[in-house]
């Protein structure tokens, strides 16, 4: 199997993860509801692992298509180092919002005032950490999605079609989210990783033909 195939592989695996992820990523309202703790906190944590195991095979995946379609303007490894910078932001999203964000809610729900409202402080703060590791993520993600789309353009590597729309996708977003018409909460970001993962999908499947 060759390292194009291999990479495509993971870049498709990798974008199929973050999708399940966010098909069963409850919402923080959730982990409130009456008698629903206990469910929602399992599948919590269960999203949130399966977003962490697809972190690496996505990054696997990237670095493949970094070779593919490097330039001498090192466009590709810009996008790389990009990429790399958003994994470890989406690791620390996932971590927070996972495996902390139930337990914080677990002491919550048991605790009484006034150690209740330490516990409110807590939980929020939690919340406010993972949107900006969200934030993080979502813009270097998307500026490694435009540097990989202007190398394939450059290179002629992979079909031209392929960097036309990575140059419409992540400006996009990026402008979508910097004029705050898109917000980071189960459905917001869930509109990113499917717009995402449209493009890696894409890029895997052409990457696993040649």
């Amino acid at each position: 199997m060759t390292d194009d195939r291999m990479g495509g592989i993971a870049l498709i695996a990798g974008a199929t993860g973050a999708i399940v992820t966010m098909s069963i990523h409850p919402s923080g309202h959730d982990l409130f509801a009456p008698g629903q703790f206990a469910a929602m906190a399992r599948l919590t944590v269960v999203a949130h692992a399966l977003a962490l195991a697809s972190v690496p095979v996505s990054f696997l995946g990237a670095m493949a298509l970094s070779r593919r379609v490097a330039t001498p303007e090192r466009l590709a490894l810009a996008a790389l180092v990009t990429y790399a910078f958003a994994s470890i932001a989406v690791m620390s999203a996932a971590v927070v919002s996972g495996l902390v964000g139930p337990t914080l809610v677990r002491q919550l729900l048991a605790a009484e005032p006034p150690a209740k409202a330490a516990w409110e402080i807590a939980f929020r703060y939690n919340g406010m950490l993972n949107q900006a590791l969200a934030r993080v993520y979502v813009v270097a993600s998307s500026v490694a999605i435009v540097l990989w789309s202007a190398s394939i353009l450059r290179s002629g590597a992979l079909a031209w079609g392929l960097g036309i729309w990575g140059c419409l996708v992540g400006p996009v977003i990026l402008i979508a989210l910097l004029s705050g018409h898109l917000t980071l909460g189960v459905h917001g970001f869930g509109l990113v990783v499917l717009a995402q993962a449209s493009w890696l999908v894409a890029v895997g499947a052409l990457m696993c033909r040649r």
